[in-house]
């Protein structure tokens, strides 16, 4: 399968490191690299989210528990900036990240903690490869492109969880009752983000589109609001015309994504032809079996073949009214069974399989009730 998920396929702010990166240097041309660490306050989880490198190779794809880097921890509790002036020295490779600073030769950096109403979102790294960059002038220009760069984060985190609360009220006032729990839709994201994080090995995608996955795989089945309840909560499997009603909950879901976004007036929300693709095309198959329009191979977006598999696995590996759950072995046979069949995309399975480990410690933290 064709992967093109580079920074210049996706991503709104992911453009804007890069023009952020040439007014810096308009004022110090040392500093070749800028990048965003994005926090996950749920996991306690940072990630490579975009970046700007000048000279060098880009981290991608890595994340790292705040709470287990106890000077991070300090400065996102303390709001305090960081100057580092001999990073050979100074920095020990003890993580990915402290490594790939010193494998690159840089020599100094500047690390400003990013909030906005006095939440703690995310980390902006400035580094050089010479010592003496990050004067006081430069640190407070810095200081104020790091503030402009928080807001336009939480402008974007800010749609996005006006959608997501608009959903979930919907979701509530419908009295949506499904099969589904909240443990559910904790975990659908998490092994999508483990299926990208798999592919990012391997492929270039942009630590972008692998956020906006997580933010709106929990919306992969919105559509069902707008089934009846006697199909949706149904204990037996669907007779043939059940089974063509609940169908429709993709095109539904599309729709109602469409209306929510109008309604709230957020056209400028990031990446929304992810989440659209989403919810309409989580069902698609590889061998053009699947539904609503019967795409096939690469014409279904990546988004929707790792959301597809995030979603057959949960669904495997839980207990619905007419089946038992599958072991987690069980689950995974069955993926590649589905991939042999044509249905799911053999490279986000094995993704998934090889993060077994951790896909089992997402199971083991979010049990269903």
């Amino acid at each position: 399968m064709e992967l093109d998920i580079s920074d210049q396929a996706y991503g709104s702010l992911t453009q804007q490191p890069q023009g952020l990166h040439e007014r810096v240097r308009e004022i110090a041309p040392a500093i070749e690299r800028i990048a965003c660490a994005l926090y996950d306050p749920a996991d306690d989880m940072l990630k490579t989210f975009i970046n700007s490198t000048h000279n060098g190779i880009a981290l991608r794809g890595y994340q790292y528990r705040l709470g287990d880097s106890e000077s991070l921890s300090y400065l996102a509790r303390t709001k305090e900036m960081r100057l580092l002036t001999d990073i050979q020295n100074q920095l020990k490779p003890t993580t990915a990240h402290s490594a790939y600073v010193l494998q690159e030769g840089f020599q100094s950096s500047y690390t400003i903690p990013l909030h906005h109403q006095g939440a703690f979102l995310a980390f902006m790294f400035f580094d050089s490869r010479e010592k003496d960059t990050f004067s006081e002038p430069v640190r407070r220009e810095l200081q104020i492109y790091g503030q402009i760069l928080a807001m336009a984060i939480a402008n974007e985190l800010l749609a996005v969880r006006s959608i997501l609360s608009t959903v979930m009220l919907a979701r509530e006032f419908a009295s949506f009752r499904d099969a589904e729990t909240g443990a559910h839709l904790e975990r659908i994201p998490r092994y999508a983000r483990l299926i990208v994080r798999g592919l990012a090995a391997t492929h270039e995608i942009a630590d972008e589109f692998a956020e906006a996955i997580f933010l709106y795989a929990p919306l992969h089945d919105i559509g069902k609001i707008a089934i009846p309840d006697s199909i949706l909560l149904k204990p037996g499997r669907l007779d043939a015309d059940e089974w063509e009603i609940m169908k429709t909950h993709t095109t539904k879901g599309r729709e109602m994504i469409d209306t929510i976004i109008s309604d709230l007036g957020i056209d400028s929300l990031p990446n929304d032809t992810i989440l659209r693709n989403i919810v309409e095309l989580h069902h698609e198959a590889i061998n053009g079996s699947g539904y609503p329009h019967g795409l096939s191979g690469d014409d279904i977006p990546l988004e929707a073949r790792i959301v597809a598999v995030a979603d057959v696995y949960d669904a495997l590996t839980a207990v619905r009214p007419y089946k038992r759950a599958s072991t987690p072995q069980e689950a995974m046979a069955e993926l590649v069974r589905m991939v042999d069949m044509g249905k799911l995309d053999p490279e986000c399975v094995t993704a998934l399989r090889r993060g077994f480990e951790e896909s089992e410690a997402i199971r083991t933290r979010y049990p269903d009730d």
